[in-house]
């Protein structure tokens, strides 16, 4: 396990905490039912992922490559930085723990089986003494079954203890509704372990190149459909309190406050006792002078306060519970009006959503967009009512986590599922303020549906394809999203896809060219679509992203 390993298991889990985001929200119940703990574990994973890439460009610009424990050390400071609510405050603590195992090992030492398997106890050890009333059925648990089985195993390969500690997280998982009422009483497992679940799966695959398979055990396999209602009707069984805390008076506190310190080491147990006679769900991480303090309180003020008196608190987040709940669409925030935000690539398709009325998010290979990029934006577009459009797969998670947080605001956020540019034209074509925001939402989402998308790139080396083997160089045409076509240039490529994709109809055909597409591309498609399909009309976009020579929309 080297550092590559280590960016591998970031972006992994940022991927599998992004598929299984709203599954997990909806089985969130406790300590909080407020239905984010997904969220709020993407959110969390994605500001470690981001600092693990940072430290990787840097040390690409000058430096030797990052050790394990560096790279482990910045997973965990992001993660630190980013945490967000209970679960993603653990997520923080398990791998600071795993930090203190690694950086404390030669610097030349091999992470084998008996160094990692340490790791993931010390990881356990230090999530528990983050939280100051440990319970068992929570995240917790799941985190002790899989420190055990790792040292069990420890004098095996790393394969051997990533594997162990992953079947032994699912085990634990399945069986907290025993441990702990509130999940019982809503017949569903703890949504912070099966985070953490899916996390260990991540590393399992960054660790041996394979997927674990199975599904996560939920509590109720097959009824998929109604958990979002269970959770709901759950909230007043399930628990306000931590991974730790004893169920408090119904009702429970009033606020969610959370926020960094900067402190001295010593002054902390003194602010963890202040903290806990205030309310519940204390959880307290870091170290080395930085700490995130989460807890639930009626008391916000005394709460910051308590943060005052022993150091600096900043990154001040306060959520009132009954306000995030009654965050649902139609309920006005501080906006006015109608907006929308739209991830782009490429400038000229920039400018275009910017004159059509859209807030840009710029997405480009050397800086993703973010889920705080797109949270970023939808607050500059200071509108009552949001249409997102993502315009990538890739984007979809992203999006979402940055819907859930806007909402939380008060704001009312609908996602368009678009997968790519072509498709988040036309949504944007039929934008009409003045229609019921439904109306409007439904319009743009079947103008995006009835767009196939297809696009031309350069293979990079040689491989496997849906369409054949192709070698590095060739012309590879993807028609919404697989490889339909292998070509030798980008005319001849563009061509043939142009023709399957109209031979199923269409009456308009959008070109966006890539800003280092050679010149004449355009005209050139352009002018066969005149000839060859009569009927069809075509409108050229330039200045798409860099690296994609063509993107095609077929309406």
């Amino acid at each position: 396990m080297d550092a590559a390993a280590v960016r591998s298991w970031c972006r992994l889990a940022l991927e599998a905490l992004g598929r299984a985001r709203e599954e997990t929200d909806a089985i969130n119940v406790y300590p909080v039912p407020d239905g984010d703990t997904g969220t709020n574990l993407y959110l969390t994973a994605e500001s470690a992922a981001e600092a693990v890439e940072a430290l990787f460009d840097a040390r690409a610009a000058s430096g030797p490559r990052p050790s394990p424990a560096e790279a482990v050390r910045a997973m965990a400071r992001g993660a630190l930085l980013g945490a967000r609510g209970n679960s993603g405050t653990i997520l923080a603590q398990l791998l600071r723990g795993m930090t203190e195992v690694l950086a404390a090992a030669p610097a030349a030492a091999p992470v084998d089986g008996a160094l990692l398997a340490a790791a993931l106890e010390r990881a356990a050890a230090s999530a528990y003494e983050a939280v100051a009333h440990p319970v068992e059925g929570t995240v917790l648990t799941v985190a002790a079954a899989a420190a055990r089985a790792a040292a069990a195993v420890a004098a095996e390969p790393p394969a051997q203890v990533v594997r162990a500690a992953h079947a032994a997280a699912r085990t634990a998982l399945a069986r907290t509704p025993e441990q702990l009422g509130a999940l019982a009483r809503a017949g569903v497992v703890d949504a912070g372990g099966r985070g953490l679940v899916v996390v260990l799966g991540a590393l399992v695959e960054a660790v041996t190149g394979e997927s674990p398979m199975g599904p996560l055990a939920d509590g109720r396999p097959g009824e998929r459909a109604a958990r979002p209602a269970a959770c709901a009707s759950a909230a007043s069984a399930a628990s306000a309190g931590t991974a730790g805390d004893p169920p408090p008076a119904p009702g429970g506190p009033a606020f969610e406050v959370t926020y960094l310190l900067d402190a001295e080491d010593g002054a902390v147990p003194a602010l963890r006792a202040r903290l806990d006679a205030l309310g519940d769900s204390l959880v307290v991480v870091g170290g080395e002078g930085l700490w995130n303090v989460h807890v639930h309180v009626d008391d916000a003020g005394a709460a910051v306060e308590a943060g005052v008196e022993c150091g600096r608190p900043h990154r001040i987040r306060i959520t009132h519970f009954g306000a995030a709940a009654a965050a649902v669409p139609g309920r006005p925030g501080e906006g006015t009006g109608r907006g929308v935000v739209a991830v782009v690539r490429g400038e000229g398709v920039a400018r275009l959503c910017e004159e059509a009325g859209a807030t840009v998010v710029a997405d480009t290979p050397d800086a993703p967009a973010s889920s705080g990029d797109i949270a970023a934006a939808i607050r500059r577009a200071r509108a009552a009512e949001v249409v997102l459009l993502p315009n990538d797969e890739a984007l979809r998670s992203a999006a979402g986590a940055a819907a859930e947080q806007a909402r939380a605001d008060g704001v009312r956020v609908a996602v368009v599922p678009t997968r790519s540019t072509v498709q988040g034209i036309a949504a944007l074509a039929v934008h009409d303020p003045s229609r019921r925001f439904d109306e409007d939402v439904v319009a743009m989402t079947a103008a995006a549906g009835a767009t196939r998308h297809a696009e031309l790139a350069v293979a990079e080396h040689r491989s496997w394809t849906m369409a054949g083997v192709c070698q590095a160089g060739d012309v590879l045409g993807l028609i919404d999203g697989d490889v339909a076509v292998i070509g030798g240039d980008l005319v001849g490529t563009g061509t043939v896809v142009l023709d399957r994709m109209l031979a199923a109809g269409g009456e308009m055909v959008t070109l966006v060219v890539g800003e280092d597409a050679p010149a004449g591309l355009a005209d050139r498609l352009e002018a066969h679509v005149r000839e060859e399909h009569l009927a069809v009309d075509t409108v050229v976009y330039r200045g798409g992203r860099r690296g994609c020579p063509l993107l095609i929309g077929v309406e």
